[in-house]
């Protein structure tokens, strides 16, 4: 087996248990932006540790990191701060599995947005495997109870939210890989953890600084919420981790798609954990997108 599999599933765990937490800490005590800071605040600490434990104690030194890492890191940052936002936002309207669903639109984005930006053909195949997304993504777009003609619900906050988030998060994906792979030839780990260290100190600084201008209030509550927010941090650091490694190890097409195995664990959660009710036509969404995600991986 290679390793990016057993290395995307772990992510893919990591990442459903943070989200689990973060849903907590934005129904219980914290904005959206108070849950997400709460992600970079606590993990940025333990990333820079690791690299200086790395550094200084294992032998390696620093590589070069040339101007279009810097460009990679901040595009990626960004855009992942802003999809986590989406996401956890979405999560006071939805439950927990469907906002995880939509967000995995990402998968089917990332193709959509590499013809128009790259001019990548899409073959039959993928091109079928999006439109089984787009009618998954249309029945989940539906609130529980709505009427009225399918198109409008796409303009609903929640669709917003979650097919907002999907196509930030591809942005952010490859990125990622792009500025792991600017590092030169080093140890796939290395240069993950080099990445992810980056990655995390400008995440924790713009949001901070952000936050110190807009609502001091809210970095208050992020330190009230400590206690949760500690294990955000370590999830979010070996969730992130894992994906940075996969993102180096493989095509961030394939890694995505793997995780999608996240999709089960977010059901799981939703049913066992928040004790939230999922709707026939939200379980035939969610089978209908990993379809289409399925037909998407046999078509690459």
């Amino acid at each position: 087996m290679s390793l990016w599999i057993p290395v995307t599933l772990a992510a893919a765990s990591f990442q459903t248990v943070r989200f689990m937490l973060q849903k907590s800490l934005s129904t219980v005590k914290l904005s959206a932006a108070g849950a997400t800071f709460a992600r970079f605040a606590y993990s940025a600490p333990l990333a820079i540790l690791g690299l200086g434990i790395v550094l200084w104690g294992g032998g390696h030194s620093m590589p070069p990191l040339p101007g279009m890492f810097w460009v990679f890191v901040v595009i990626g940052g960004t855009t992942q701060i802003l999809a986590t936002i989406c996401v956890v936002a979405l999560f006071k309207q939805r439950n927990f599995a469907v906002g995880i669903t939509f967000k995995k639109t990402e998968v089917i984005q990332t193709a959509i947005v590499g013809f128009l930006i790259l001019g990548d053909q899409v073959s039959a195949g993928a091109f079928l495997a999006i439109l089984l997304g787009l009618l998954a993504v249309l029945l989940l777009s539906k609130s529980p109870g709505g009427g009225g003609a399918w198109w409008r619900h796409l303009t609903n906050r929640a669709s917003q939210l979650g097919l907002g988030s999907g196509v930030l998060f591809a942005f952010s994906a490859v990125s990622y890989r792009g500025a792991s792979l600017q590092l030169g030839d080093i140890e796939a780990w290395f240069r993950a953890l080099v990445t992810l260290a980056a990655v995390v100190t400008f995440q924790f600084l713009s949001m901070w600084l952000w936050l110190l201008w807009r609502d001091r209030a809210e970095l208050r509550a992020v330190w009230d919420t400590r206690g949760t927010g500690v294990f955000v941090g370590l999830t979010s650091l070996g969730g992130s981790f894992s994906w940075f490694l996969a993102f180096t190890l493989q095509n961030a097409a394939y890694v995505k798609a793997l995780g999608q195995v996240e999709l089960i664990f977010s059901l799981m959660a939703t049913t066992f954990v928040f004790k939230e009710t999922i709707t026939r036509r939200e379980i035939a969404g969610i089978a209908l997108l990993g379809l289409s995600i399925l037909v998407l991986v046999l078509a690459i």
